[in-house]
């Protein structure tokens, strides 16, 4: 990269598409977390998931309380993304789930992994030309959130060096893991010692596969792509769970001149290109203010490529910035004693505590909400911010480039500059929380303001989600990006071999790819439409296998009853093709029997005859309608072929039972004959 990219970024932050991939030294890779239909993973618990939340969770499932203390990893460290995680003092509520149990709740040692999980993992590696390791090792993944139980993820390398084919380019698949999923977050509950927050454990210990490619997406919309290669990939095993949540996709995003960046929340495929064109936007523009930061002090520029970054050049940058920026809050609760602002009422009124914390010649870079040429909020630093308070667990800052707003006035603007001996080149945050809380969140806030004077932190983000749906493809920042500290050997789950036989009878039973099964729906006599409904419901091996005519009324029985097992479908169908049932009767036979699982064709054939369902008698059915047509000639001759609608219920109200298709070939025939 440091060949191609030496040239400061060109384009302009307010319109995205103004920027070029190449010039920017765009990387990007995915990774992929798919969960299979199998049972969990450690333990021989169901991969069931409730469909509750938090105030429809049935009150006899447990609850249990929880804390998680900090731990070094194998190597005597501890992650960073777990020491920051400690100073939020955050608790946890477990509620267990049916479907979970002593292992859920880390109270058992864990069971070996689920042997269909295993095989679907090997089968997702030879699919993607990847190449198996010897012996499958657990590892443990520190994870910091409460989302484990035990601390932990756990995961098991499978296989590396695969390459997923796509029409923009191959694309590389580093690692293929197998891992645990984490508990469903329910709610999460502000406290005057920090945050509670509630999960569910049905999900917890389902197998995930977790797919990582290489940085060889070569666009945002290339991103998308491989996106949907990789899912569809993992669907052709027709072992995984479909649904909203059960895949997610991460995105690793960089440009030359900011760093590696994880995004998480990326489910809606339609967003992955909006979303990475924003990221790379927001890493220009905290460059740029890096380096117009930078010039106040006299301080050296940033290069326009982080691989030119000289390290003691950014350690003295690092201090100079830690002696501009120190980190002394001030209580500022007294002058806002006569605020009106409801917001800052509440607070005052629960005890909470005004701080501020000056930021000196920040005036005008922290920024206002300002939206791009598309409607996105555009970058700015009181984002950063702000996203690093919340980390603390308040719900957000003031800063003075937004002021006087929310109820906050220009006399209250005033004494905290007079407070703080500001003069009019400098800024200030202000959060309004308990004590402790306040001074850790702004603890934060004066930390990130520090980094603004270098490349933008290897963080984790998370796409602003609302309404269930991405609000504009902006980011907020979760964590610090953890490091190798995280992970150690897990002892409780022994290893497993990868034999070369069962490696072998992997690729020798491979899934049939989408492509294959669209050719085979094609040899039979089903429309495009049929073919299509039936390869993405994933119900065309059914539709081979389980009916012996691969007619269109076997499709049409099989999309439209899909709630029905199969074989009680084809039974109905059976008595059907051999004259036992009406066509018209279909759906109510159907619907009694569609709670079975096993039945006959005899208990079809009688439930037939017991309600009347069976075809009428239909040898004398031409002469019936020869006779119906004479008697209505005039008509007939009037009308032509526009008798037909008229006399087909007239007709089947004289030959009750009898089949309607039949009838129209019929009355069509005579109709022609008569009219002529």
């Amino acid at each position: 990269m440091a060949d191609a990219v030496r040239q400061e970024p060109e384009g302009d932050v307010t319109d995205a598409s103004t920027f070029d991939t190449k010039q920017l030294g765009f990387m990007c890779g995915i990774e992929v977390h798919q969960q299979l239909a199998t049972g969990k993973l450690h333990s021989r618990q169901p991969s069931v998931l409730y469909d509750v939340t938090i105030d429809t969770v049935p009150e006899d499932w447990p609850r249990y309380a929880r804390k998680l203390r900090l731990a070094s990893g194998e190597g005597g460290k501890v992650d960073v993304a777990a020491r920051f995680e400690k100073r939020r003092n955050r608790s946890f509520v477990y509620i267990q789930s049916p479907n979970s149990g002593l292992i859920e709740l880390d109270e058992s040692p864990p069971l070996s992994h689920d042997a269909d999980a295993m095989d679907v993992a090997l089968t997702v590696s030879a699919m993607l030309q990847a190449n198996p390791v010897g012996a499958v090792q657990t590892m443990r993944k520190t994870v910091v959130d409460g989302s484990n139980t035990s601390g932990f993820q756990r995961t098991s390398l499978i296989s590396t060096g695969g390459v997923l084919v796509t029409d923009t380019g191959d694309v590389g698949i580093d690692v293929l893991c197998l891992e645990e999923d984490s508990a469903r977050k329910l709610d999460s509950l502000p406290t005057t010692n920090g945050e509670q927050v509630i999960y569910n454990l049905d999900r917890l210990g389902v197998p995930l596969i977790e797919i990582a490619t290489s940085p060889d997406i070569q666009s945002p919309e290339h991103a998308k792509e491989t996106a949907k290669a990789l899912g569809r990939t993992l669907r052709d095993t027709r072992r995984v769970r479909r649904g909203l949540g059960s895949i997610r996709q991460d995105l690793n995003v960089s440009v030359a001149c900011g760093d590696r960046v994880e995004i998480k929340g990326c489910q809606d495929l339609a967003w992955i290109p909006r979303i990475v064109r924003l990221e790379m936007v927001r890493q220009v523009h905290m460059y740029r203010l890096a380096n117009e930061l930078r010039s106040d002090l006299n301080l050296p520029p940033l290069p326009p490529n982080r691989e030119l970054d000289d390290d003691a050049v950014e350690s003295a940058v690092a201090k100079a910035a830690s002696n501009h920026i120190p980190l002394m809050c001030t209580d500022v609760t007294s002058a806002f004693t006569s605020c009106e602002s409801r917001m800052v009422r509440d607070g005052l009124d629960q005890g909470f505590t005004m701080i501020a914390l000056p930021l000196k010649g920040f005036d005008g870079k922290i920024g206002s909400k300002t939206m791009d040429a598309e409607g996105a909020q555009l970058p700015r630093l009181g984002r950063e911010l702000a996203g690093a308070a919340k980390l603390a667990g308040v719900r957000g800052v003031f800063h003075s480039d937004e002021l006087p707003a929310y109820g906050i006035e220009e006399n209250h603007v005033q004494q905290v500059r007079s407070v703080l001996d500001l003069d009019s080149k400098d800024a200030f945050v202000l959060c309004l929380a308990p004590d402790w809380q306040a001074h850790l969140a702004l603890e934060s806030v004066g930390q990130r303001a520090r980094k603004a004077f270098h490349r933008i932190p290897q963080e984790v983000r998370n796409v602003v989600i609302k309404k269930g749906a991405p609000d504009d493809g902006t980011t907020t920042p979760m964590r610090p990006l953890p490091g190798g500290a995280r992970m150690y050997p897990e002892t409780d789950v022994p290893t497993i071999l990868v034999t070369e036989d069962h490696w072998k009878r992997t690729i020798e039973n491979l899934p049939m790819r989408q492509e294959e099964r669209m050719e085979r729906l094609k040899e039979t006599e089903l429309s495009e439409d049929q073919c299509k409904q039936l390869l993405s419901r994933e119900l065309d091996d059914v539709f081979f296998d389980t009916h012996s005519t691969k007619s269109k009324a076997w499709a049409t029985m099989l999309l439209e009853y899909e709630s029905v097992h199969p074989e009680v479908l084809s039974c109905i169908l059976s008595v059907r093709e051999n004259g036992g049932l009406t066509r018209e009767s279909i759906e109510q036979t159907v619907e009694h029997f569609a709670q079975s699982r096993h039945v006959s064709t005899q208990e079809i054939q009688t439930f037939s005859e017991e309600h009347g369902l069976v075809p009428a008698d239909v040898g004398d059915l031409e002469s019936i309608v020869e006779q119906l047509v004479l008697e209505r000639l005039d008509f007939v001759k009037e009308r032509g072929m526009g008798a037909m609608g008229p006399l087909m219920g007239v007709v089947m109200g004289a030959c009750p039972g009898v089949d309607g298709k039949e009838v129209s070939a019929v009355l069509r025939t005579i109709i022609q004959r008569h009219s002529q």
